[in-house]
């Protein structure tokens, strides 16, 4: 009974074809990022500034995968990071996270440091599409055997792809690289005013670019599609070659 699967894929399938129910999560999707939904939440005292179907499924990755590391781009106020090191907790063997951001706020530095999941977490300072930034964590996965990688920064096509070309290298087959907030090409095309990124320019159309030059990676559709609401739509990647 320990791998029993009580989803049904096919009723999984049905329901992201139903027009209502896209509808229906499209909807609630734009009017509660109105209201900065993703704002609500925190995880174990830190803010994660995320949706909570995107932390399930992402707590699901990382019981079926056990990486020994999660590299994850954008740190923010480090509550994913913290959630991810939880994960890796339970899962009980020595993995840990790996945060990059090329601005981490020293008051939110402190409390990540202060935190009791700091033992499983790491962090670096500086852009995720530099050269040398990679090479560091290059190096800190080389002796890894199961690396998942979160990309959540910079939201624009340039960056995302850029971040894509350097990070995909890392992750292991049979794992994931997760690209949060492609949903950005599926909402109303005013929602990000004051931002670089927007419909045409984002990281779900930086991934469809990606997957055009890659045989190693497929979208998990299933991921999303029983979520019915994400962030991340075409954006759980899984890895099927070494």
């Amino acid at each position: 009974m320990e791998n029993y699967d009580p989803k049904d894929s096919t009723l999984i399938a049905s329901m992201a074809a139903d027009p209502t129910v896209h509808s229906a999560a499209s909807n609630f999707f734009d009017k509660a990022c109105s209201y900065r939904y993703s704002y609500n939440f925190s995880w174990m005292g830190r803010p994660i500034i995320q949706f909570p179907q995107d932390m399930m499924a992402m707590q699901e990755i990382i019981w079926q995968v056990k990486p020994d590391l999660i590299v994850e781009t954008g740190i923010a106020h480090g509550g994913s990071l913290i959630f991810y090191a939880s994960m890796l907790e339970l899962v009980g063997d020595d993995g840990f996270v790996l945060g990059i951001d090329i601005d981490i706020r020293q008051h939110n530095k402190e409390a990540i440091e202060k935190h009791p999941m700091s033992k499983r977490i790491r962090m670096i300072q500086g852009s995720s599409i530099d050269n040398g930034i990679a090479e560091r964590v290059y190096e800190v996965a080389a002796d890894k055997k199961r690396v998942l990688v979160v990309l959540d920064s910079n939201h624009t096509h340039e960056h995302v792809l850029q971040e894509l070309k350097l990070y995909s290298g890392l992750v292991t087959k049979n794992s994931y690289l997760v690209v949060f907030d492609t949903v950005i090409e599926d909402m109303p095309a005013d929602s990000f005013p004051d931002r670089p990124w927007g419909k045409g320019d984002n990281p779900k159309t930086a991934v469809w670019e990606f997957l055009e030059g890659s045989e190693r990676f497929e979208i998990d559709a299933e991921i999303h599609n029983k979520l019915a609401i994400t962030v991340a739509p075409d954006g759980y990647l899984r890895c099927i070659k070494d």
